[in-house]
């Protein structure tokens, strides 16, 4: 290591994986501020939106899981015009919107964020 390495890191810190806590609270923001979607779009959405930050596969769909387990989240397969198999999609399940609303609160306090944008309060 020298006195480079280490501006080098600074400039280009490598990315902050989040726990299985913090990305079901992101997962519930993303589906209530942008509706339905699919596990490959979460991971690019953090990617282009929270570009410090990153969800590994595996912590992905762990808290998908969980979310499906507490039944904050249902799912359905949805079929594409030119690709092979359908896709995965998930939702907010019904009922469950003020549950998500508040653990979605908890992604923005996260990020350093007082609340969360107007957007997602008209739920």
């Amino acid at each position: 290591m020298n006195v480079q390495d280490i501006y080098q890191y600074f400039k280009n810190p490598p990315p902050i994986y989040i726990t299985k806590e913090v990305a079901v609270c992101y997962i519930l923001s993303v589906l209530l501020n942008e509706g339905d979607s699919y596990g490959t779009a979460l991971l690019k959405h953090i990617r282009a939106n929270h570009p410090p930050y990153r969800i590994s596969d595996t912590v992905l769909y762990a808290a998908l899981n969980f979310l499906i387990d507490e039944r904050m989240l249902s799912g359905y397969w949805q079929n594409e015009s030119g690709r092979g198999r359908p896709r995965r999609m998930y939702q907010v399940a019904e009922g469950r919107e003020e549950d998500a609303q508040q653990l979605s609160l908890l992604w923005y306090k996260f990020l350093g964020v007082e609340h969360e944008p107007a957007k997602a309060l008209a739920v």
